[in-house]
């Protein structure tokens, strides 16, 4: 498997994209500002993540997904820790991530990969998102803030 960083003349992968975030709108207002990383193997894109510059010094790891043929390989924590060591090589001091209160396995995902929680944003997802989310057979209400010194 191969990670790179999106070409400026390539199409994103916007349905890997929403596996992640439901919202077309959310996903292509970060897109714009953020930089886009693929894996690649085979012949495809498996995985996708976006590192957004939030304040001096610290990224947002805002989405980051695995198309689900392909889930239980890995796959998504070699994108976060890649994501991590790009961050420190572009200069960055602190790397944050958001993910929803249901989301078991990404809770304990970005945990093994060095993120201690530092907060929540209660009703993140009710205020952001015009249809309820589920996940795990829990209503996903809540942003569990996530951050990792580099």
């Amino acid at each position: 498997m191969n990670i790179r960083k999106l070409y400026a003349d390539e199409q994103p992968p916007v349905e890997l994209l929403l596996l992640a975030d439901p919202s077309h709108q959310l996903v292509e207002e970060y897109l714009t500002r953020g930089e886009c990383f693929v894996a690649e193997a085979g012949n495809g894109m498996v995985g996708v993540y976006v590192l957004l510059p939030t304040r001096p010094a610290t990224v947002e790891l805002v989405n980051v997904a695995v198309d689900e043929k392909f889930h239980g390989q890995g796959i998504g924590k070699q994108l976060v820790n890649h994501a991590v060591q790009t961050a420190k090589q572009l200069g960055f001091q602190t790397i944050e991530v958001g993910t929803g209160n249901a989301g078991i396995g990404q809770l304990a995902l970005y945990q093994k990969c060095g993120f201690r929680i530092v907060g929540v944003d209660l009703d993140f997802f009710v205020r952001h998102y015009a249809e309820e989310i589920y996940e795990n057979g829990i209503h996903c209400r809540d942003m569990i803030r996530m951050s990792q010194d580099l």
